[in-house]
């Protein structure tokens, strides 16, 4: 035997052939199929296992007792937005009423006006002004009070602006005289009251054209 062919035969048994690499590669494959199958079969044994009933009974008995609890917190939620709703209903019930009655008590409040300018002392002026004190007691009786307004600041939520003139004694932001008188029923605008609001007093020409320069 040469010494060529004696090298390649222990070159041989050195390195494996390509049949020995897949055979090793099978056996780690089925190695590996083996080692899942008994992981699954494990796994399939435990959850096949009987469970506590004591346990599971009481996981159920949380579970609807979480569920309760839900529904009763939803259940007094909703009496008491229907107690409020029901407050409200009866608080403002007459609101449509109140709007409709203004303007007829203010039309007769300038009537009542002119009656003292023409004859405050007539029989007609005092039978008026008594008709005037019922009108004010029903309204009052209703929740509704008369928003303050003169010499006030003007406040845009219960006052509305109809015009403003310069004055020299009263502040500029408040409110001069009243048009037509505001109301509030309860907590509640009813009506914003006409203003005439101060814009302090009347600049000069001479301080306007300094502050124009």
């Amino acid at each position: 035997m040469s010494k060529e062919s004696k090298k390649n035969k222990d070159q041989a048994k050195i390195n494996p052939t390509e049949e020995e690499e897949l055979s090793i590669d099978v056996d780690k494959a089925e190695n590996f199929k083996e080692e899942l199958d008994d992981s699954n079969e494990q796994k399939s044994k435990k959850e096949k296992e009987p469970k506590d009933p004591l346990t599971e009974a009481l996981k159920q008995a949380e579970h609807w007792k979480d569920i309760a609890a839900r529904n009763q917190a939803e259940l007094d939620n909703y009496r008491k937005r229907m107690a409020r709703d029901k407050t409200d209903a009866i608080k403002f019930a007459n609101s449509g009423l109140l709007c409709e009655l203004l303007p007829v008590i203010d039309s007769f409040q300038m009537g009542l006006d002119a009656a003292k300018l023409e004859d405050s002392e007539s029989i007609i002026t005092k039978g008026m002004e008594m008709v005037q004190k019922q009108l004010e007691e029903f309204i009052s009786t209703q929740g509704a009070t008369e928003i303050s307004a003169i010499g006030q600041p003007f406040d845009p939520n219960i006052h509305e602006a109809i015009s403003q003139e310069a004055k020299d004694d009263i502040p500029e932001g408040n409110i001069i005289t009243q048009i037509r008188k505001g109301y509030k029923l309860h907590d509640r605008l009813l009506r914003a009251a006409n203003v005439i609001v101060s814009k302090g007093p009347e600049k000069d020409s001479e301080s306007i054209d300094e502050e124009d320069t």
